[in-house]
C-alpha cells in the first residue's frame, strides 16, 4: 500500500507536540552544574608532597606542555658520623593546558602518584597565554579530585594519605618542640629575673 501523502509530515508534527507537553530536561548551565562522572578528564591536580622531580612526566609527555624546574639542597646526617643527602627541592611545575591534549600519560607514568585526575573543567580564559597554570592552581585543583573506591578489608594504606600524615605529623613534633623551647627559655628567664631581684633585695638589707 503506497504510503499516504503528508505521513511524514503528520508523524513530526507528532512528535514535535508530545515534546512540547512534556517537562524540559536541559541543564541550564551554569545555573546547574553537571553530574559527571567519577573518571573525567577535567584538569590535571599536583600532590605536591609526593613529586620527586623525577621529571618523568615531562619527558613522556607527546606535547611538551609539562614545565619543571627544581634546585638540589643538602640536607645534615641524620645520625652523628653520617652522610650528607642531596634532594630535588621543586620550584616549578606547570601545565599549558593549551597543547595539553588529556591523554593521560603523565598521570600513568607517575612513579610516586603525584598527578591526578580532576572533573574541574571551568578554567576557561579569554587570553591563551594565561591557559599554563603553575603549581599553585594545579594544587588547588588536587582538592577536587575524587576519593578513590574504596579499599578491599585488610588492603595497605594509600602512599598519599600514609605521605600526608607523616608530613602533617612532622610538622605538628616540630612545632610542638618550638613551643616547648619557648617555654623552657621563657621560665629560665623568670629565674634569673627573680635571682637577680633576690640578690637585690640581700645587698640592700
Amino acid at each position: 500500500m503506497p504510503p499516504i501523502p503528508g505521513s511524514g509530515l503528520a508523524k513530526g508534527l507528532a512528535v514535535t507536540l508530545r515534546t512540547m507537553t512534556r517537562k524540559t530536561v536541559t541543564a541550564q548551565y551554569p545555573d546547574t552544574q553537571p553530574e559527571l562522572p567519577p573518571r573525567s578528564r577535567g584538569v590535571i591536580g599536583l600532590f605536591e608532597e609526593n613529586c620527586t622531580v623525577c621529571m618523568l612526566c615531562a619527558r613522556e609527555c607527546p606535547d611538551w606542555c609539562i614545565y619543571i624546574d627544581s634546585h638540589k639542597e643538602t640536607s645534615p646526617p641524620a645520625a652523628p658520623g653520617g652522610r650528607e643527602r642531596s634532594r630535588n627541592v621543586l620550584d616549578r611545575f606547570a601545565i599549558d593546558f593549551s597543547l595539553c591534549m588529556y591523554c593521560g600519560i603523565c598521570i600513568e607514568v607517575c612513579p610516586f602518584d603525584a598527578l591526578f585526575w580532576s572533573p574541574e573543567f571551568e578554567y576557561a580564559e579569554t587570553d591563551i597565554h594565561e591557559l599554563t597554570h603553575e603549581r599553585d592552581k594545579l594544587r588547588e585543583w588536587m582538592w577536587t579530585v575524587p576519593e578513590p573506591p574504596a579499599l578491599d578489608p585488610g588492603a595497605e594504606e594509600p602512599k598519599e594519605i600514609t605521605a600526608a600524615r607523616k608530613a602533617a605529623d612532622k610538622l605538628a613534633a616540630q612545632r610542638a618542640q618550638e613551643q616547648h623551647a619557648q617555654e623552657q627559655r621563657a621560665q629560665e628567664q623568670r629565674a634569673q629575673e627573680q635571682r637577680a631581684q633576690e640578690d637585690e633585695e640581700g645587698g640592700t638589707s
